[in-house]
């Protein structure tokens, strides 16, 4: 019996083994799904949790039962690649593996600023985001909240948290001279007046010295907050760095075309662990997973795999509270509603699946 393991039930896992199922497993081949959770989290949405606007079981959806699928709960400690084994923190099981897909995501990067990990909250994980959340909640009147980084989560975490808390005094902490700034100068303008009309500042040019437990230091300056909230940056995941493979300079893991890790052909790695021209996110990670799924459909059946299509992104979307958004679909930049209501679906679908 061959034993395939899906290192992370995310947005890639989850392509990868309902396209093994779609196709049917070969009678040798055992697929076992190991998550922290016990069930899927749509982690795009984590940003609603942060700011108590949903509840969480609108953003998680169940596993799939299938008679093909083997799940473990729990929290991986290491992967030992040498004996191809996981070994986990929380239990003494062991999950052995013939073929291995790493796809656990990524987590936040403090940059090495001071006290940053220790007293900011994350949404990068579903219990991050719901202590985030109780924070937020739990503030008195005109609390104050700062969130550091101006990206897309930035963005959507202190949006959402005005549209939930018109009376909290909320600022975002931008390192550049505007908001998103890797996308075009309308959707730039579009989001700053949002921010401006809806009385959330921002302050540009931002350089976080060091976080105390209450209050953020940028520039010389320190501002006294309730909640500091952290969305600038990410890194792989703890246990795709610690692998013995070759990373690049983001600390991803180096693929081939298949990808797969050159060191180790029956290791493969997808989403944010791996290594890519495009900027993480979970549609790259979609889409990757779709790619590997007919690769494996291939080689579990002993026949050579086709080389995948180069990856074309559809674009990507953000939200301003529950009725503005915008985006960048197919390379045209749009605001308002209507990017809004993409995103929406874009949700139902993946709930749906």
């Amino acid at each position: 019996m061959r034993n395939l393991v899906i290192l992370g039930g995310g947005y890639g896992g989850m392509k990868i083994a309902l396209g093994l199922i779609e196709k049917g497993l070969p009678n040798d081949t055992k697929l076992t799904i190991v998550d922290r959770n016990p069930y899927q989290s749509l982690k795009t949405e984590f940003y609603t949790i942060a700011a108590g606007t949903v509840a969480d079981r609108e953003v998680r959806v169940d596993f799939p039962k299938n008679e093909q699928i083997n799940y473990v709960f729990g929290e991986v400690a290491k992967v030992d690649t040498e004996n191809q084994k996981i070994l986990f923190s929380d239990k003494s099981e062991q999950v052995f593996y013939d073929y291995l897909v790493v796809s656990l995501g990524c987590e936040d990067n403090y940059h090495g600023i001071e006290g940053a990990e220790t007293y900011t909250e994350s949404v990068q994980t579903f219990a991050n985001a719901r202590k985030t959340g109780l924070e937020v909640g739990n503030l008195k009147a005109y609390g104050k909240v700062t969130i550091v980084g101006a990206g897309l989560s930035g963005i959507e975490v202190a949006s959402e948290i005005r549209e939930s808390r018109a009376d909290l005094n909320i600022r975002l902490l931008d390192r550049g001279a505007s908001v998103l700034k890797a996308f075009d100068p309308r959707i730039q303008g579009y989001v700053a007046d949002w921010f401006n009309k809806n009385d959330v500042e921002v302050l540009h040019h931002a350089n976080v010295e060091y976080v105390e437990k209450d209050g953020v230091c940028n520039n010389g300056v320190c501002y006294v907050n309730d909640v500091t909230i952290w969305t600038a940056g990410v890194r792989p995941n703890r246990i795709a760095r610690e692998l013995p493979f070759q990373k690049d300079q983001h600390e991803k893991i180096v693929v081939n075309e298949y990808f797969q890790v050159p060191e180790q052909t029956n290791v493969y790695i997808v989403g944010d662990c791996a290594s890519s021209i495009h900027s993480p996110s979970a549609q790259l990670a979609g889409v990757q997973g779709e790619q590997v799924a007919v690769i494996l459909n291939a080689i579990l059946r002993h026949k050579e795999p086709k080389q995948p299509k180069e990856i074309r992104l559809r674009g990507t979307l953000g939200s301003l509270g529950k009725n503005d958004g915008f985006g960048n679909m197919m390379k045209q930049p749009m605001t308002g509603i209507v990017p809004r209501l993409v995103k929406s679906g874009v949700l139902w679908l993946n709930k749906r699946h």
